[in-house]
């Protein structure tokens, strides 16, 4: 896939993200990653989203895409793995997989295009180096 460290955050499905027809709303899936990738840069890169935020810098998503494979229910705890698929001057795009924890089935894959913004300005930055070596790993 990459030459990037894939990383793994375990997710339980709540009662709030459940739709009315019974299962994960497909929405959630999204916030299952952007969550997952929040606990991953503290816990794997050792930069947190709010050291980026000190140093003025934040995460603007371009792009997103999913594919929906299976439902996750209630009860269900949801494994989400992700890695870099490619690192750019200004921006990185994120690979993930969704599955099932019980059965280790495939709910969900697809990636994150973002770029890294100025907070004061929005517009986009060139990534220090100290962050794309945090990153390379």
């Amino acid at each position: 896939m990459s030459e990037y460290s894939q990383f793994e955050t375990l997710i339980p499905v709540r009662p709030d993200d459940i739709d009315m027809n019974l299962h994960v709303h497909n929405s959630r899936y999204y916030d299952y990653v952007i969550a997952a990738r929040y606990e991953q840069m503290e816990r794997c890169y050792n930069m947190s989203m709010e050291a980026f935020l000190e140093r003025g810098f934040s995460w603007f998503a371009r792009s997103a895409y999913i594919e929906h494979k299976r439902s996750l229910h209630l009860g269900d705890v949801a494994v989400v793995r992700t890695q870099i698929e490619e690192l750019r001057s200004r921006g990185v795009k994120v690979w993930f997989e969704i599955h099932k924890q019980s059965d280790e089935k495939l709910a969900a894959r697809g990636w994150f295009d973002y770029a890294m913004v100025s907070i004061e300005t929005g517009r986009p930055q060139t990534i220090p180096s100290d962050i794309v070596e945090k990153y390379s790993i």
